[in-house]
């Protein structure tokens, strides 16, 4: 009997890049049909639009419409609540984030991805009291939606269909999390902890979750350089083993201790090094190299 594997996901984060039109994507494509392109390469994509500022129900709406049945889109959280507030006093912001339309991908919605800025250090009690009130299941998150302020007034969306799950993980940017303590709040709350390959910032391999987000800005020069045929190779053995339940001990991690032993996980893999049009085939070679790990 073969082991239960988790579901992988390998994709790109962002999808609409200048420079990748002719490389990419066909020379004569048009703009608005690059989505409907790339999902043919890739089952998921990280929506980053999100983090910049509120969308509209009718976007997320067509994003949907333009992919397939089983796509998925992780959504990135937005930079007012991360970057600006610091996770302090932010429910109406999370309010205002969840009535924008995310709960128009239904089905299709994947984890929200918290993104922590470079100056932003590890604080348990702040940490703590953002997580208990993140919504758990899009049930939860209409429900905090229609606590949204008039800027959101005609332009909300707070229905569901069904009243799925809904997965949480932060990518951190400061050394201040490399702790014991931080490792258990995330183990204790069910929140991932997003293992970004990055030059910059902390790169840990703590399981957390009973899923693995990854990150991959690029090894050697960020959002820049590209993977070796040997460092596509490395990953690809490490998602592996994530979907197996397992955890990989050839990095650094926060805690001496590893995560619960699961018969399986499902793993988010997004390449972010598009500067130089890296992303998408990179993102290609490790699909294929983990599908002959199958």
């Amino acid at each position: 009997m073969t082991e239960r594997v988790g579901e992988i996901r390998i994709g790109i984060s962002g999808w609409r890049y200048k420079g990748w039109r002719g490389v990419f994507y066909p020379e004569k494509l048009a703009q608005r049909r690059e989505l409907e392109f790339a999902p043919k390469a890739f089952p998921t994509i990280e929506l980053n639009g999100s983090f910049y500022s509120l969308q509209r129900p009718e976007s997320f709406a067509e994003w949907s419409a333009q992919t397939p049945d089983d796509f998925q889109f992780s959504i990135k959280g937005s930079r007012y609540i991360t970057h600006m507030k610091k996770l302090r006093d932010v429910e109406t912001s999370l309010a205002n984030f969840f009535a924008q339309g995310v709960l128009k991908l239904g089905r299709k919605l994947g984890p929200v991805l918290w993104q922590f800025p470079p100056n932003f250090r590890f604080n348990p009690e702040v940490l703590t009291e953002f997580v208990d009130i993140l919504p758990r299941t899009q049930g939860q998150a209409a429900k905090l939606a229609r606590k949204h302020d008039e800027r959101l007034d005609g332009r909300d969306w707070t229905l569901v269909s069904k009243d799925l799950p809904i997965r949480h993980a932060m990518e951190i940017r400061h050394d201040s999390f490399i702790c014991e303590e931080f490792i258990a709040l995330l183990r204790r709350k069910q929140i991932g902890l997003v293992v970004a390959d990055t030059v910059e910032w902390p790169l840990l391999f703590d399981v957390t979750a009973d899923f693995v987000y990854c990150r991959l800005h690029g090894s050697k020069q960020l959002y820049t350089s590209g993977y070796s045929e040997t460092e596509l190779d490395r990953w690809a053995k490490r998602v592996d083993i994530w979907s197996r339940g397992g955890e990989v001990h050839d990095g650094k991690r926060a805690s001496s201790k590893d995560g619960p032993r699961l018969k399986s996980r499902d793993v988010f893999v997004y390449f972010d090094n598009d500067a130089k049009v890296h992303a998408p085939f990179d993102a290609q070679g490790l699909r294929k190299r983990v599908s002959a790990c199958a």
